[in-house]
């Protein structure tokens, strides 16, 4: 509501990041993108009009620079496209993988649920789905097509919240998002018409005295550059890594890549005294919430961490000359599951870096796509 904007923007920033980041097993795309735009909301002058701060005596902007408006444009834009150019890949559109394990699953939802087990729905939506991406940012960016552009994003998230609820509240940041596309005047004559019906008397939103320009810092710019350029060059990191990136998920997170694939994995652990020779398995509940092993059983960057964990436990207790290894089966987008880990590989050698995880298994199959 614009009460002390900079300590609210700032604080809702660091508190969602921290809570996004205490449990990385947790991870979605959609929060990441709360935190980048909260990111630059603390910059951003969004608390200098039509807000609580104005309203008890702070000074009212009545125009910003084009460019701060733009900033966020284009990083919502980048995100559907980057979202869209992720999702031409032959799993996604070839074998509207993993879609139709999702939507065949939604047989008990009214009147629709029999529809979803058709396999045309499940490549309809797949190709939709990727069209909608890579398309809706430059509609919403060309005037003539703009509200029928709108349209399509609150179908598109209306659908998608009522297939995964699970989402949260993405649909809904996403329809605000592309608020950020109409012009000016359009967010004038909406909040003339609300602060009409909040205070029943004629709002000042659309007079043209005391017109005040914000003047920002020029380190703003800079600024918001690099964050653009950094957006725009991360997500392609992946392809530092040889592989195939929905297996080892190396330069996977953080690059827009929502929802394209389905992996269910089964990881035990093995401790062995390296002298003796003697061992045991691990009970994965015991250190493990159900999501989390759920997380831990297919993701590679997991698997290492939590066996180091399991090291340092079990030195604690006294245990002598400890080797863990990983017994793993992962399965992607509907095929049969494969071995994962290497089970020859002593994780605790090993160190979480930027390098390729060696011990993860190749592949047995092909992914062609972007």
């Amino acid at each position: 509501m614009g009460l002390r904007y900079r300590l609210s923007a700032i604080c809702f920033f660091l508190s969602f990041t921290y809570i996004e980041l205490i449990d990385k097993t947790t991870y979605l795309n959609h929060y990441y993108f709360t935190s980048c735009i909260a990111f630059l909301l603390c910059f951003l002058p969004a608390g200098k009009f039509f807000s609580l701060d104005v309203f008890f005596g702070k000074r009212e902007v009545n125009y910003v620079p084009r460019w701060m408006i733009d900033a966020l444009r284009l990083f919502v834009a980048l995100v559907y496209f980057y979202a869209g150019i992720a999702k031409i890949n032959s799993d996604w559109l070839l074998k509207a993988q993993p879609l139709s394990i999702w939507l065949t699953s939604k047989y008990d939802l009214p009147w629709i649920g029999e529809l979803l087990q058709q396999t045309w729905v499940h490549y309809a939506a797949s190709w939709s789905g990727m069209l909608y991406d890579v398309l809706i940012p430059f509609f919403l960016f060309y005037p003539k097509t703009r509200r029928w552009a709108f349209v399509f994003v609150l179908l598109f998230h209306l659908m998608t919240k009522i297939f995964f609820p699970s989402i949260g509240m993405f649909p809904y940041i996403m329809v605000f998002s592309a608020l950020l596309f109409f012009s000016a005047e359009t967010h004038k004559n909406i909040l003339f018409k609300l602060s009409s019906f909040l205070f029943k008397s004629k709002a000042t939103t659309h007079s043209n005295s005391n017109q005040t320009q914000l003047v920002p810092s020029k380190a703003l710019i800079p600024l918001f550059a690099v964050f653009l350029v950094f957006q725009l060059l991360f997500p392609f990191r992946y392809a530092l890594y040889p592989g195939e990136l929905f297996w080892n998920e190396e330069g996977y997170r953080y690059s827009w890549r929502v929802m394209l694939m389905e992996k269910k994995g089964n990881t035990t652990f093995k401790v062995k005294d390296s002298l003796s020779g003697k061992f045991f398995y691990v009970k994965n509940e015991d250190f493990l919430t159900p999501f989390q092993e759920k997380q831990m059983s297919f993701q590679p960057d997991f698997i290492l961490e939590y066996a180091h964990y399991l090291g340092e436990h079990f030195e604690a207790q006294g245990h002598k000359n400890i080797q863990i290894f990983a017994d793993s089966y992962v399965a992607l987008n509907g095929r049969s599951s494969q071995r994962f880990v290497n089970p020859d590989v002593n994780l605790l050698l090993e160190k979480e870096s930027f390098k390729p995880k060696k011990w993860v298994l190749p592949f047995q199959d092909e992914i062609k796509g972007l």
